[in-house]
């Protein structure tokens, strides 16, 4: 069974920079999709970045230029750098991913515990 852990999350102030880094555990077939979603108070679950297998990127266009999504296949993990946070991105991120345990065409969409970024003065 493959897990997703998460890390990295905490308190900054605007302008700041965090890191966060998830990794899944176990021994999945493939990943196809892998990123991080986020979802504030009162607010639905948004995308945040996310990429495919072979690299393709998607950014929401509230991060374009503040986030950087970096993936390692090999090691099935996905960073997201935040730099210059606001405090609208204050919420609770989670990790997400496409998981497959065989070639067949089955794909779990499974979710992180989330960690928390707050961005405040």
């Amino acid at each position: 069974q493959v897990e997703l852990v998460e890390s990295g999350g905490g308190s900054v102030q605007p302008g700041g920079s965090l890191t966060l880094s998830c990794g899944a555990s176990g021994s999945p077939f493939s990943i196809n999709g892998m990123g991080w979603y986020r979802q504030a108070p009162g607010k639905e679950r948004e995308l945040v970045a996310t990429s495919t297998s072979v690299g393709d990127i998607q950014y929401a266009d509230s991060v374009k230029g503040r986030f950087t999504l970096s993936r390692d296949n090999a090691k099935n993990t996905v960073h997201l750098q935040m730099n210059n946070l606001k405090p609208e991105d204050t919420a609770v991120y989670y990790c997400n991913a496409g998981v497959k345990y065989s070639s067949g065409p089955v794909t779990y969409n499974m979710w992180g515990q989330g960690t928390q970024v707050t961005v405040s003065s």
